[in-house]
């Protein structure tokens, strides 16, 4: 199983976006994390596709876009044609989820779904089989610099049960309050692929940050 580390480009210096792309593209990092916010999904606005394109244009690494957006059914052929090469849309959002999903790999792109906080992973029951994704929201969506929320473990526990025979390539996904702090406990619950925004960019060297996180996955699988 490959871990996955996707620092989160909201965070990035958008002064000086170029040069925080490209030091996600020569440092260990396996995505980008594209956090895109409408100001009514969630209390805060980010950017749309201006931005996306501009990341896309000097991005090597995929990019993994988050729709905290509500009707994104609308959005998703523009942000598949922008250069998302995943798109994670939010269980809360869609009114058929089902549909939504199909929508996103008629793009072209991979299919995730993103679960807030109060929401049970129960309710991916009867999608799980075409999903690629799941995000496990360990913070309240629409700001960064929150606190973990702990139940976090005991859904990433449920999650990995159900997919057990049914998809077990499932990427489980955690985003919120990630960091060097807690990254081996979130594989040992579970997760293989982890959002860090803060975590990365608010440290001295964001390489070396996303380095030690690396080599926290490798020393985690040889346990």
């Amino acid at each position: 199983m490959k871990y996955i580390i996707a620092p989160s480009i909201l965070s990035a210096d958008f002064g000086n976006l170029q040069r925080d792309i490209e030091m996600i593209n020569q440092s260990e990092a396996d995505w980008f994390h594209v956090d895109v916010m409408d100001g009514v999904f969630v209390p805060n606005i980010s950017f749309g596709f201006p931005v996306m394109a501009a990341v896309k244009k000097h991005a090597i690494k995929p990019l993994d876009v988050h729709l905290m957006i509500v009707e994104p059914d609308k959005y998703i052929e523009d942000f598949a044609k922008a250069g998302a090469d995943r798109i994670t849309v939010h269980y809360e959002a869609c009114t058929h989820l089902h549909r939504t999903i199909q929508l996103i790999k008629a793009s072209g792109c991979k299919a995730g779904v993103a679960l807030n906080p109060h929401t049970p992973v129960t309710l991916l029951q009867d999608v799980i089989e075409d999903l690629d994704l799941v995000l496990i929201m360990s913070v309240n969506p629409g700001f960064g610099g929150q606190a973990f929320i702990h139940n976090t473990y005991k859904k990433i526990k449920d999650l990995k049960v159900m997919i057990q025979g049914v998809n077990e390539n499932l990427i489980i996904e955690v985003d919120g309050g990630v960091g060097l702090q807690n990254i081996a406990t979130l594989i040992t619950a579970g997760a293989n692929a982890f959002v860090a925004g803060n975590a990365v960019f608010a440290t001295d060297s964001p390489t070396q940050t996303i380095s030690q996180m690396k080599s926290l996955t490798t020393s985690t699988i040889s346990i």
